[in-house]
């Protein structure tokens, strides 16, 4: 489409749940809902248009093996924006992704700076790894460099016990959240265990990753606070083999990892019935694929959360949370078109008619 272009959308233009519009016409890469006097060229597309779906936890420049080149980054960022993931919050990588800020058909990135972990309780290549004393420190770096997130690892194995444990002391992360917070940044922590929650929330902390090991005790905590979630279930999904493969070694861990798993559905439906903000995100990048944000909307609605809800969770409400915007006037035209309604089948949403990126059609 040339500059001078004129697109115009047309069919139902869900600007919320159940604001729905007949139409739209993108001019210069931004939205409006008049139509443009004097257009002299006009491309028409027609379907069900929600705003540029939001992968909430992803990884752009990470594999399972540590950060990739500018190449993988670049292959796993048009992957995400193929499924109609356009916004992304990058929940830490060691690679810099800056470059992709400069490309106009790659998808927008919101930066968690990289992981920090405790030395030896996290994945090789992926954190720095640090000692508690450190914490804020390297809190204060990320924060300068991320994009208002910044990522702890809240909890891993503990050789030790052979099972999860928190990571850091409660002073500690009392200090470097209220130092993330003094920066203008938020800050999120990966959790599978039950053990570090309390102490993560009542030091005010904005999110937890993952969140397995919500209970009935931590449930009301969250809800009280509005610290948000991000479940990730298709990477909650891999718990089983990962068991399986710790078993030898690790009987307790492995052992724990199950019952986490055999309980998400269950778990997740009572966070969301408690009032605690969930989102959407996939965990991409480290051993899963990119392009599962379909199916991780797919997984919520599974675990209970009206498909309605589910949707917003990836569309509405992530993008307000995030502060980007959605389908307003005004706003960048970052689109996405299906054949049918979202809101009565979210399965819709692993086939995009058309991804529409800053005003282009890219598919």
């Amino acid at each position: 489409m040339s500059e001078s272009a004129v697109l115009h959308i047309r069919g139902r233009v869900l600007v919320g749940p159940e604001e729905v519009r007949d139409e739209l016409w993108v001019v210069d890469g931004r939205i409006s809902f008049v139509r443009p006097a004097g257009a002299r060229e006009m491309t028409t597309l027609s379907g069900w248009v929600l705003p540029g779906l939001v992968d909430a936890h992803c990884h752009v420049g990470l594999d399972a093996n540590g950060p990739v080149d500018d190449s993988t980054s670049e292959k796993q960022a048009v992957t995400d924006r193929d499924a109609g993931a356009l916004l992304l919050r990058d929940a830490g990588s060691p690679s810099d992704t800056r470059w992709i800020d400069d490309r106009e058909d790659l998808p927008r990135i919101i930066r968690a700076g990289r992981h920090i972990a405790r030395t030896k309780r996290y994945i090789r290549n992926y954190a720095h790894e640090i000692e508690p004393e450190d914490l804020v420190t390297f809190v204060a770096q990320e924060a300068r460099r991320g994009d208002g997130w910044v990522k702890l690892v809240g909890d891993w194995i503990d050789r030790g016990t052979g099972d999860l444990s928190a990571c850091w002391p409660r002073g500690a992360v009392e200090a470097a959240i209220a130092e993330a917070h003094r920066l203008g940044a938020r800050v999120t922590a990966h959790c599978f265990a039950e053990e570090s929650l309390t102490d993560l929330v009542e030091a005010g902390i904005d999110c937890i990753e993952h969140a397995t090991g919500l209970t009935e005790e931590t449930i009301p905590l969250f809800a009280e606070r509005g610290v948000a979630i991000v479940p990730t279930l298709v990477n909650i999904a891999t718990f089983p083999r990962l068991a399986d493969g710790g078993e030898s070694k690790f009987p307790l861990w492995s052992d724990h990892m199950r019952r986490l798993h055999a309980r998400r559905y269950d778990t997740v439906r009572a966070a969301y019935d408690a009032g605690i903000p969930v989102y959407v995100g996939t965990d991409a990048g480290g051993s899963l694929p990119h392009g599962l944000i379909g199916a991780e909307v797919a997984e919520l609605v599974r675990a209970g959360i009206p498909a309605v809800e589910a949707l917003s969770a990836t569309a509405w409400d992530a993008r307000e949370w995030l502060g980007r915007p959605g389908l307003s006037e005004g706003a960048p035209a970052d689109l996405v078109v299906y054949e049918t309604d979202p809101r009565e089948d979210v399965r819709v949403l692993t086939a995009p008619r058309h991804v529409v990126l800053r005003g282009h059609v890219i598919g």
